[in-house]
């Protein structure tokens, strides 16, 4: 993508989750994209198939950088810690790309979705941190899920907490739970 693309994306993103923060995702139209972000109905379906994809796209953009630290992304600059978990929690504390401003909004149920799919593959290529806490009779399928449930409400409390916490306190919380 060249340097205008980049802008125009960038500006559909940032319109898109403005609306998100102010309204349910099943009431926001292209429409209001398109006049929020200052661009076509050409312009956005050249970047973007429908709100769906847009959707899609955001989600990818957001947690393929938080989930993949060494994976290039256009929205994210950071030093991340050795704990991929604390990155998780350092990101959302800068509210890095208003992914903090998301997870509070009324759509949050459909970015924790989102959320825990792709948390699901990290804590599978984590187990080593995990190891001697599974009790053997536990089916794999069913720790995994368990130890992300147990990372997202412990964001949701962390965030309810107004963020008193530092990303390290609240990684330790989070493995203390585990």
């Amino acid at each position: 993508m060249d340097r205008r693309q980049k802008k125009t994306r960038n500006a559909i993103f940032d319109a898109f989750i403005s609306l998100l923060t102010e309204y349910s995702y099943s009431q926001i139209t292209v429409g209001q994209i398109l006049e929020r972000a200052d661009v076509g109905r050409a312009t956005f379906y050249a970047h973007f198939e429908t709100k769906d994809f847009l959707l899609k796209e955001l989600c990818q953009e957001l947690f393929d950088h938080l989930f993949q630290p060494e994976a290039p992304s256009a929205l994210f600059c950071c030093q991340a810690p050795d704990s991929v978990f604390e990155h998780l929690f350092a990101h959302i504390s800068h509210n890095d790309n208003n992914i903090l401003r998301l997870l509070r909004s009324r759509n949050n149920e459909l970015f924790l979705g989102y959320f825990k799919e792709n948390l699901k593959k990290t804590v599978q290529s984590q187990r080593e941190l995990f190891a001697g806490r599974k009790a053997p009779q536990l089916p794999e399928d069913f720790w995994v899920d368990h130890i992300c449930d147990t990372f997202v409400q412990t964001l949701r409390w962390w965030i309810g907490q107004d963020l008193r916490q530092t990303p390290e306190q609240i990684t330790e919380y989070f493995f203390l739970a585990v």
